[in-house]
């Protein structure tokens, strides 16, 4: 299993500052993220906020909380000069404008929006908010989203559809980071891209989709292999002659794991075993170790959670609709 390692680039807050330092030291920690960029305060107002940037897929992601506050950002970068990026902004908490040329977008929390950093561009927050923003080089999220000019200041709303799994991964990508170089944070970023180019309305590159065969070569090999408590990724990846990067990926596609989904396909063949009149005679932990699980509470556990009845439950309905 490997631990959460959280990189962090940058913790500042303003619990540590005087109140009367506050507006400064904010504005300094938050140029060593943004650049050069100018902060409007309320008057009258006791400011704080916070911000934590972490390294995540070897991508920069920053989080700041604050109470109201304006911001400018004029960039010395341009879109010519090679270093330019886009910033995939994800609200979290609050509501907050943002505005890029004459395009003006409106995110409450769960929206998410993508702006350029070779344009000046604004946002403005009336009440305290927190935000997400993951800052991608321009070539790289060009070719992700297999597009070289992506829709900016695009309000992608984070209550229904796939809004709700973009934001659920970037909240995920932000709270659980692992070490940059980790499979399943590696996973987790190809799948927000994916996921993103969709909600854009881009076309991701073809190359991305698996082919057909591989797909069924390993979803048959892991239905075959149930019983074994050993198997994993490293043991599937394996047979299907590709990288554990790569089988990560794939499962990603569809918001899981593979360890979830191994479990998944468990779980769905004891449910059957134990609705199998024929199985009545065996009892509920060997039904659960014959198909790879090695401890009877969690699999009772996760049994009652995908099912919402415990396996003896589920089998006393099942026996009494036989007899019946």
């Amino acid at each position: 299993m490997v631990r959460p390692h959280v990189t962090s680039m940058l913790q500042f807050s303003t619990d540590l500052v005087p109140v009367s330092d506050r507006f400064d030291a904010w504005q300094w920690n938050a140029q060593k993220i943004c650049g050069e960029c100018r902060f409007h305060f309320p008057r009258n107002s006791s400011f704080h906020g916070s911000i934590r940037a972490r390294t995540v897929g070897h991508l920069q992601l920053t989080q700041f909380s604050s109470s109201p506050l304006s911001f400018q950002k004029m960039p010395l970068e341009t879109a010519m000069s090679g270093n330019g990026a886009y910033i995939v902004i994800t609200q979290r908490r609050g509501t907050q404008s943002y505005r890029q040329g004459s395009a003006v977008t409106v995110l409450k929390p769960h929206d998410t929006t993508m702006i350029s950093s070779a344009v000046p561009w604004s946002s403005d927050s009336p009440e305290d908010c927190a935000r997400l923003y993951l800052r991608v080089p321009a070539w790289l999220m060009q070719e992700r989203l297999g597009s070289s000019r992506p829709p900016l200041v695009r309000r992608i709303g984070g209550e229904i559809g796939a809004g709700v799994a973009l934001y659920g991964l970037a909240t995920s990508l932000y709270d659980q980071a692992l070490a940059p170089d980790a499979e399943e944070e590696v996973a987790g970023v190809d799948a927000f891209f994916q996921i993103l180019a969709g909600c854009l309305g881009c076309a991701a590159p073809d190359s991305l989709a698996p082919p057909r065969d591989l797909v069924t070569r390993i979803d048959s090999f892991i239905k075959a292999h149930l019983g074994d408590p050993a198997l994993g990724p490293a043991e599937i990846a394996a047979d299907a002659r590709i990288s554990l990067r790569h089988l990560h990926r794939l499962f990603a596609r569809n918001g899981k794991t593979v360890s979830e989904w191994i479990r998944e396909c468990r779980l769905r063949a004891c449910r059957e075993d134990l609705r199998d009149p024929r199985m009545c005679h065996q009892s509920i932990t060997d039904i659960a170790f014959s198909w790879g699980f090695s401890d009877s509470a969690h699999f009772s556990h996760s049994f009652k959670k995908s099912f919402g009845v415990s396996p003896r439950q589920f089998r006393s309905i099942g026996l009494a609709r036989d007899i019946e």
